[in-house]
């Protein structure tokens, strides 16, 4: 049989018609949604930050030091596109799951997510932001876990601190220092849990002072942030612009300074944590957040 140039050419025409997607059938596969990434960075160099945003130093006869950290979570993400945008009133990327279960309304700590440097905290598709430029965003910031230095026995060693910041959390239990600590309670911002793993040294659990843990809000004159809330506020560079026209990804890096972040009263005031000598943490609360739009 003998194919003339119009039929052969016909025939490569209807099989690349046919021709099947990754799905199996032929069906147009859809385009990616672009998604507006969130991630977080701990910094240690950067600046040290008070409730006000202005430079701190320690004060008399506390020790501080910045820890290393391990993992982080937030409950809250809103970008406001003014100086004058009050709490609430920006765009509402996130808010995390909460519950009565404690009693009072309190961030669920069984359902949040918990974090290590530069992994994806949340990815949110930028179909859902308003267009617009943003120029603060707004982080409450709730569970901390890093490790610190200290003395006991006039040894130094390395313990483990599960911190909680958040207005009011409920925790059926945690893991620090690899133990599992069970609470089954609502805990105020403030609430901690050190302990050292492979030695029996016990777990030691406490609360910082209300209203100690600090909480960086340099536009604090214009837009006033509730105390207890640990909602950190951070200015952009340039900006974030939405137009709704995005065909790729925008990473928003959340650079949160760990410059001694963690802060206790020092009994000898040798800048040595040392908790069999009373020393006494009074601020776990991070120095300061600059978003960085990668």
């Amino acid at each position: 049989m003998k194919y003339t140039l119009p039929s052969l050419f016909l025939a490569f025409i209807l099989i690349i018609s046919c021709k099947k997607n990754d799905h199996g059938d032929n069906s147009v596969d859809p385009q990616p949604t672009p998604n507006l990434i969130f991630k977080f960075k701990f910094d240690s160099t950067q600046a040290r930050l008070d409730n006000f945003g202005n430079p701190s130093t320690v004060p008399a006869n506390h020790g501080a030091q910045s820890p290393q950290f391990n993992s982080i979570s937030a409950h809250y993400v809103e970008l406001a596109p003014t100086q004058f945008t009050q709490l609430g009133q920006g765009e509402i990327l996130y808010k995390g799951n909460e519950t009565d279960a404690g009693g009072d309304t309190a961030v669920n700590f069984d359902q949040a997510t918990v974090v290590a440097e530069g992994e994806v905290f949340k990815s949110i598709p930028i179909s859902s932001v308003t267009p617009g430029t943003y120029d603060w965003i707004r982080v409450s910031l709730t569970y901390q876990n890093y490790d610190v230095k200290f003395k006991a026995s006039g040894t130094m060693y390395t313990g483990n601190l599960a911190s909680f910041v958040g207005y009011n959390t409920y925790i059926t239990n945690h893991t620090v220092g690899g133990e599992t600590v069970t609470v089954n309670d609502n805990m105020l911002q403030g609430y901690w849990a050190f302990k050292v793993a492979g030695i029996p040294y016990p777990t030691i659990q406490g609360q910082a002072p209300a209203g100690a843990t600090t909480v960086p809000n340099p536009n604090f004159a214009n837009s006033p942030i509730p105390q207890g809330s640990c909602v950190v506020t951070g200015q952009f560079a340039s900006g974030l612009t939405i137009t709704g026209n995005e065909t790729e990804d925008i990473v928003v890096t959340l650079s949160v300074s760990t410059n001694n972040s963690f802060e206790w009263i020092d009994q000898a005031n040798d800048n040595i944590y040392e908790p069999s000598a009373n020393d006494t943490v009074v601020d776990m609360g991070l120095r300061g957040l600059i978003p960085i739009v990668e």
